[in-house]
């Protein structure tokens, strides 16, 4: 965002965003209807700061200097007579308060992405998890119901909602189908096919109920002035992470929100997402931020009137590998089980602990130690092995962070949210339109690869990723097999130290393989850190074999004595 794209006050009062009606081969080609902002009259902004000393330190210095507290808030004149939570005025968290000034930033983040199709499953063969073995490797976990490719930003918060996986197949659109058409609120797409069960549980065969209110993190900031740092079930704030999820999606409407990036009153970087910014104030400063001697600088602020303790970070500049990084980034966002608690009949760690809301902002192999010997967490109890396991989320953003390109100085925008030449005004912007540089290739890859083609461009892309997914199979062969062996090591009465030794080293391989599976980009934002990872885990795979053989074999030789 720059100064010359913010309008005079008496303009954007008056502004209608024109809809997007074009695009690529990449892109959607029905238009969106963009609503008008309903502006209040302006009112006094010295008596808004009267109260609110953060807001103004961050408004009088920033670009939006001039922009008026009614600009973004309903119900100031009667707040300011009166003040008090009873008469709090409603924050415009819709993506039409930005886009009135904003107009091809906008534009372009309303675009869909249909270079693929929607709810395409990774576990298809052609995809980067593995098929058929992700129902064996991943048993017991709720990814086994759905486990999908991305889509446009736009329309996060609807496809989670539907995903088989999160919600029991409660939300479903209301036109059917014709719903992947269909961009907007989420509740003018979908409904609540089964508003009678009150109970957050599968209804449809073969689905799971494995939403919660920390997953939602990513999927909006709606509620962002009713959630307290963490989530903490603390007093004034509405939700929090023991909340029933259900009724908190209910009270959210959009994907993701412009200011989760953008700070509203200074109109510069920052990051909310409270798990990130946990990371890196951490006081042991062991992320891969804290390593970085020229890390981006952040200033962390308290934010808020409301009784508890809301927190945003401030950016020195636009570092996507951050900002991005909110939400492309490994993280918890569930129950799951303590490392040093025997009991693995029921979950140990449940939505009252912070650690079902954390960030390690580590790569791939700083985790097991991480997860096992630091924060005593892990997700999901295996089916077979009956081993504690790991479930990734998808960390892009540390994966990218130490890359040959993140070293010649490209940042995620780069690649996926390129600078555009408006061709009527002749101005450039960032677009908005995230989505795989592999489909606009002249805008992102050539820019820095002059000297190349698309067709190389492409041919260089998918040769990488083809590779790794190569490795990725023969990691997934190797883990297959040691469940195979662990099993039949418990019917042969294996003695319980090997059994526990090989559930290790399943764990150790599972975390080199499975984090390939989350982070979208089959390897390519780091394919040397991704040969390394999986070629270890196969390696780890194939100790855990070589001790239960080990084992068998004692076994035998104590029986023939």
């Amino acid at each position: 965002m720059t100064a010359k794209h913010v309008l005079p006050i008496t303009a954007v009062l008056a502004f209608v965003i024109i809809a997007w009606s074009g695009g690529s081969s990449a892109q959607g080609k029905h238009k969106t209807a963009a609503k008008p902002v309903t502006a209040e009259k302006a009112v006094n902004v010295a008596a808004c700061y009267g109260c609110h000393a953060p807001v103004e330190e961050l408004h009088q210095g920033g670009k939006h200097a001039r922009i008026n507290c009614s600009k973004c808030h309903t119900g100031l004149a009667k707040h300011l007579q009166d003040p008090g939570p009873s008469t709090r005025p409603v924050t415009n968290t819709s993506w039409e308060a930005c886009g009135q000034c904003h107009r091809e930033q906008y534009n372009s983040f309303m675009t869909t992405s249909v270079h693929r199709p929607a709810r395409d499953e990774k576990s298809q063969l052609t995809n980067r998890a593995p098929n058929p073995f992700w129902d064996k490797l991943m048993a017991g976990h709720g990814f086994t119901k759905e486990h999908n490719l991305t889509r446009s930003h736009v329309l996060m918060l609807p496809d989670h909602l539907v995903v088989d996986r999160a919600f029991g197949g409660r939300f479903q659109g209301k036109n059917g189908w014709n719903y992947l058409l269909e961009k907007g609120k989420a509740w003018d797409i979908l409904e609540d096919k089964y508003p009678d069960i009150k109970e957050h549980k599968p209804i449809i065969p073969q689905s799971a109920a494995a939403a919660n209110p920390v997953c939602l993190q990513c999927k909006s900031q709606d509620h962002i002035l009713k959630w307290a740092y963490r989530g903490d079930p603390v007093e004034g704030a509405q939700w929090s992470r023991t909340s029933k999820v259900v009724d908190l999606v209910k009270d959210l409407q959009h994907g993701l929100n412009c200011f989760t990036c953008h700070d509203p009153h200074a109109a510069r970087p920052r990051i909310v997402r409270d798990a990130l910014i946990d990371a890196l104030t951490r006081p042991d400063g062991d992320t891969l931020w804290h390593k970085d001697p020229q890390r981006t600088k952040m200033r962390v602020i308290e934010m808020g009137m409301r009784g508890f303790t809301r927190k945003i970070a401030l950016l020195e500049k636009y570092d996507t590998r951050l900002i991005c990084g909110q939400c492309h980034v490994e993280y918890t966002c569930n129950p799951g089980y303590d490392t040093k608690n025997p009991d693995t009949s029921k979950y140990t760690v449940t939505m009252t602990d912070r650690r079902t809301n954390h960030i390690p902002y580590k790569d791939v192999l700083d985790l097991y130690d991480h997860y096992v010997n630091k924060v005593n967490f892990l997700d999901f109890k295996h089916a077979v092995t009956g081993g504690l396991l790991w479930k990734a989320q998808h960390p892009e953003s540390e994966t990218f962070y130490n890359s040959k390109h993140a070293r010649a100085g490209a940042g995620c925008g780069d690649c996926h949210m390129p600078k555009i030449k408006n061709k009527k005004t002749g101005k450039t912007y960032t677009s908005h339109f995230a989505v795989t540089s592999r489909v606009q290739l002249k805008d992102t890859c050539l820019k820095c690869h002059s000297g190349w083609t698309e067709e190389q461009a492409r041919y260089s892309i998918d040769s990488v990723k083809a590779y790794i997914k190569g490795k990725m199979r023969k990691a997934e062969y190797w883990l297959a097999a040691l469940i195979d062996n662990i099993e039949e090591a418990k019917k042969a009465g294996v003695d319980a130290e090997a059994i526990r030794q090989s559930q290790d080293q399943h764990l150790k391989a599972h975390i080199l393989w499975e984090y390939w599976t989350a982070e979208n980009s089959d390897g390519f934002h780091n394919p040397e850190l991704a040969r390394e990872s999986l070629t270890r885990s196969v390696d780890e795979s194939q100790k855990g074999i070589k001790i239960l053989a080990d084992a068998l074999s004692a076994n035998k030789a104590a029986a023939t004595k």
